[in-house]
């Protein structure tokens, strides 16, 4: 594989040729920075973990350059904080058992760039050739800025591939904005009961973050059990541990749909539905 910068980093766990690793990826995650993977698509990670069958593969779009830090990191040029956080990743790849894991190393401000297109290209590249048959990514209603920033050529590279080399579904995760107010008709919903010592492991490696300033660790263990018991309003807890995710899988397939409109109608339709119960109970 050839990228655009030449500082990419394409690594393989168990050391298998290139063409061979990505050619086995089933699920893939594709993700703004080192630790949204381990937050976002564990699912993914978490089906293929036991499997020797299926096999998660990781992109990680950004270098990291822009991390807060504190603590022990305080004192970390840019520089020697991208050298941390790749080195993290790599060990969440090995801990994970990944079949690969590309860190593509744009600057947030590359990825940010709409008429820059290398990182949709790039993207293009690893899609065809993983041909993965899921594909974990952010979701168009997240907050930050550089998830958008992912989400969007994502789905674009998926358009560039031909139809029948399209994942057959594209699933965009939790990170910096829940999905609890997605209808939960419209939620595809991640069951991760069980796995909380699997999880804890591979969120603990991204000591840069957590040792820096952000207890992302215990913030996405919480969002998972929380989801699990609001899930439903009546009866016991089925589950431990759930995450969400919104069906972009209609965007990869029909190339007329618009990824505004998609999400939009999703939160016009948490709208009337907000304003229908009020309604309801007001006799209007």
């Amino acid at each position: 594989m050839k990228f655009h910068l030449p500082s990419a980093d394409l690594f393989i766990p168990d050391g298998l040729p290139t063409a061979d690793a990505l050619s086995r990826i089933t699920h893939l995650g594709i993700g703004a920075h080192q630790d949204d993977l381990e937050f976002m698509a564990f699912h993914g990670i978490l089906q293929c973990f036991h499997s020797d069958t299926e096999w998660f593969g990781g992109v990680t779009c950004t270098n990291g350059g822009g991390s807060a830090r504190t603590g022990p990191y305080a004192d970390f040029t840019d520089e020697e904080m991208m050298a941390v956080r790749r080195e993290e990743q790599r060990q969440a790849a090995i801990v994970g058992r990944f079949g690969a894991m590309v860190q593509l190393d744009y600057p947030s401000g590359i990825a940010k760039d709409a008429a820059d297109p290398r990182l949709r290209e790039d993207l293009r590249a690893i899609l065809a050739a993983a041909q993965p048959r899921i594909v974990y990514t952010h979701n168009p209603a997240d907050k930050h800025d550089t998830h958008i920033a992912i989400v969007v050529p994502v789905i674009q590279a998926i358009r560039d591939l031909p139809r029948d080399k399209r994942p057959h579904a594209v699933h965009g995760c939790e990170v910096w904005r829940d999905l609890d107010w997605l209808g939960d008709a419209e939620k595809i919903v991640h069951d991760i009961s069980g796995n909380d010592s699997l999880a804890a492991a591979l969120n603990g490696i991204f000591d840069s973050q957590i040792a820096g300033g952000k207890r992302y660790d215990l913030a996405v263990m919480g969002r998972r059990r929380a989801n699990a018991t609001f899930f439903q309003s009546h009866g016991v807890d089925s589950s431990d541990a759930l995450a969400f995710a919104i069906n972009l899988t209609p965007l990869a397939h029909d190339d007329s749909l618009d990824i505004v409109e998609h999400v939009t109608g999703a939160i016009d339709r948490f709208r009337a539905d907000v304003v229908a119960k009020l309604r309801s109970r007001l006799g209007k």
